[in-house]
């Protein structure tokens, strides 16, 4: 029998996208101690200090300063101060970790010793489970995730960190979809939510050191697209109910909510079979983002303790200006991004369980 040929390798080029552009210039010309080295450097040379160059080089390092020191402030003054962490004594909370995004994230923190509990209705491998607590629930029924969340408290303790990541996918028109279709769509992808925080909050609260609620929510929950309609709809709840509940959390009488941090994910397409086999119509300005990139970054806001939002690729940083610019424009976008044509040759590759 002849050996299996190796996958085919991708061009060079096919690896470039705005994204790695955007990550390069970030720690080189857009970092400050890059910035500062040029106008040291000039003067090194003995570059007379009402030169030209000189004077552009130094504006250049102060303006980038500036903008560094002033998101910092803004980071704190929205989000609040860091929060204490410490692995060993949290315990963490992962709807939908069977599989994709929620599983990654549940090995490295299960690795890493923290106690972590996935819900999830598929069952995770025997391979895949070191260090993980598993639990068969439907994140979309409320009585199954009471009954869940005793269990937890009994066998973990109070949950701290909470990573609400279960997610489903229909891709199918509005005029198709089923009753079921729309509410097994709504009851994981937005019910879950609701029903995962109201059994875990309040023991969030009453910790000395707080916790934190990390929401994924979907670029499309703030543009949409066609043959996603309850999935989107979904999402920008999601989103609605992420600002709501920082609004709740901040005006809260019980001080234990100043200590509660959320974090809201909006990524584009991630590389999971959430999305089956749908490719992305630009890969240079919208690259598929790989479900390692999301995880990471996740778990480095997590651990610092952060509050915050993260959106994956860059594109999607920017999506909340698209509502805004003129009709026209923004049928004009559409078009050329091909994002009401996509899902067209939408072809799922899960086995019909919730996950990322």
């Amino acid at each position: 029998m002849a050996p299996p040929s190796p996958p085919a390798s991708k061009p060079w080029h096919a690896h470039l996208t705005i994204d790695l552009l955007a990550y390069v210039a970030s720690y080189t010309i857009f970092h400050p101690f890059v910035a500062w080295v040029v106008p040291l450097s000039l003067r090194a040379q003995g570059t007379p200090y009402h030169f030209t160059s000189f004077i552009v080089s130094v504006a250049y390092a102060s303006l980038v300063t500036v903008f560094h020191l002033l998101s910092l402030v803004n980071k704190r003054l929205a989000y609040g101060p860091p929060r204490p962490v410490n692995l060993n004594d949290e315990v963490i909370v992962i709807t939908g970790g069977a599989g994709g995004l929620g599983l990654l994230i549940a090995e490295v923190y299960g690795l890493r010793g923290a106690s972590v509990a996935v819900l999830d209705v598929a069952a995770i491998k025997e391979a895949e489970a070191r260090g993980i607590n598993y639990y068969h629930c439907d994140v979309g029924d409320a009585a199954q995730v009471e009954k869940a969340a005793d269990q937890i408290k009994r066998d973990l303790g109070t949950p701290t960190i909470i990573i609400n990541n279960a997610g489903v996918v229909n891709g199918k028109t509005l005029l198709d979809l089923s009753p079921a279709d729309v509410e097994r769509n709504f009851r994981v992808n937005l019910l879950s939510h609701f029903y995962i925080i109201r059994q875990f909050l309040s023991g969030m609260m009453s910790s000395s050191t707080g916790g934190t609620i990390v929401t994924v929510s979907s670029v499309l929950g703030k543009i949409g697209a066609a043959q996603l309609s309850d999935y989107a709809a979904a999402k920008a709840g999601l989103i609605a109910m992420h600002t709501s509940l920082i609004g709740e959390l901040r005006h809260s009488p019980n001080p234990g909510a100043k200590n509660i941090r959320t974090i809201l994910v909006t990524p584009g397409q991630l590389a999971t079979p959430l999305f089956g086999t749908m490719a992305s119509p630009s890969n240079f300005v919208g690259p598929v983002v790989e479900p390692v990139e999301v995880a990471n970054a996740i778990m480095k806001m997590v651990d610092a303790g952060e509050g915050g939002e993260l959106s994956f690729p860059l594109y999607a940083c920017f999506m909340d200006w698209m509502n805004v610019l003129p009709a026209a424009v923004q049928r004009a976008a559409r078009a050329m991004s091909q994002l009401d044509t996509a899902m067209r040759n939408f072809r799922v590759e899960r086995d019909d369980k919730p996950g990322k």
